[in-house]
């Protein structure tokens, strides 16, 4: 199918304000599986933005930035991502996997801006000695903005512009190649999570993680939601149990403070 006009204005219009989200850490609704349900949404198929949405959510769980470290851009996946199973009618995973790229190209552009906007510190170091506010706040709008614009453009071109000579591409794979791509695509999910768990994963959690799993793995669901309710369940008893914990601390601690107060007198 083909993207008209007015959808790839769209998601240019809504690249905007994923990308500024994304470059101030705002709101976190630059997030691949917002992104591609959006994007989805504009084109007419929210069933495949959700779809495509939530594999590369996957595949993305355990990259974030950290320091100056810029991992692939996640809303170049998530857009690019639903573009192509859109409009060349690939799996999701493989639609993932030949996304990539964009991703990669966005993370270059920013990596770009992360050096180029060092021209600007002089200027912001000058506003700084004066205490000039509004020169502060003119420096970061204008760099906000020339991200924002940029990540309109970017996905314009790649989405609206170049979707013919996508389309031709895709078409022109060999099956085997293809495959290749659905089967990288069906391996990155696991990646991702797997990053995730390095991080978070500690020996107090590995209960609910073997929970999740049997349920997930042994467990007949025509859908994820009685999944996700489980976990909900399970993460308000950590919660309260954790507040439990802290309340009976503080009750310790105020009664020995009260007892050393009494064998002082």
């Amino acid at each position: 199918m083909e993207i008209t006009l007015v959808q790839g204005l769209g998601m240019a219009c809504m690249a905007v304000i994923v990308g500024l989200d994304f470059w101030l850490e705002g709101f976190f609704i630059f997030r691949p599986i917002i992104v591609s349900t959006l994007t989805g949404l504009i084109l007419g198929d929210l069933q495949l933005g959700l779809l495509t949405g939530g594999i590369t959510e996957l595949a993305f769980a355990g990259l974030t930035p950290a320091g100056g470290t810029q991992p692939p851009n996640p809303v170049l996946a998530g857009i690019m991502t639903t573009v192509i199973a859109y409009t060349t009618k690939t799996e999701a995973t493989a639609s993932m996997a030949l996304a990539l790229p964009f991703s990669f190209l966005m993370q270059y552009v920013i990596l770009f801006f992360y050096s180029s906007f060092s021209l600007f510190m002089k200027g912001a170091d000058a506003a700084a000695a004066k205490a000039d506010v509004k020169g502060l706040v003119k420096i970061n709008v204008i760099c906000s903005a020339i991200v924002a614009i940029t990540y309109g453009i970017v996905v314009f071109a790649c989405a609206y512009v170049a979707q013919g000579a996508m389309k031709a591409l895709v078409e022109s794979m060999p099956e085997w190649l293809t495959h290749g791509f659905e089967v990288a695509g069906g391996i990155l999910p696991a990646v991702g999570f797997g990053m995730l768990l390095k991080v978070m994963l500690k020996a107090e959690f590995v209960p609910y993680l073997l929970i999740g799993f049997v349920i997930a793995s042994f467990l007949q669901f025509s859908n994820l939601l009685p999944i996700a309710l489980v976990g909900a369940a399970l993460g308000i008893l950590a919660y309260n149990a954790d507040k439990d914990k802290a309340r009976i601390m503080k009750l310790m601690k105020a009664s020995g403070s009260e007892e050393d107060e009494e064998d002082g007198i």
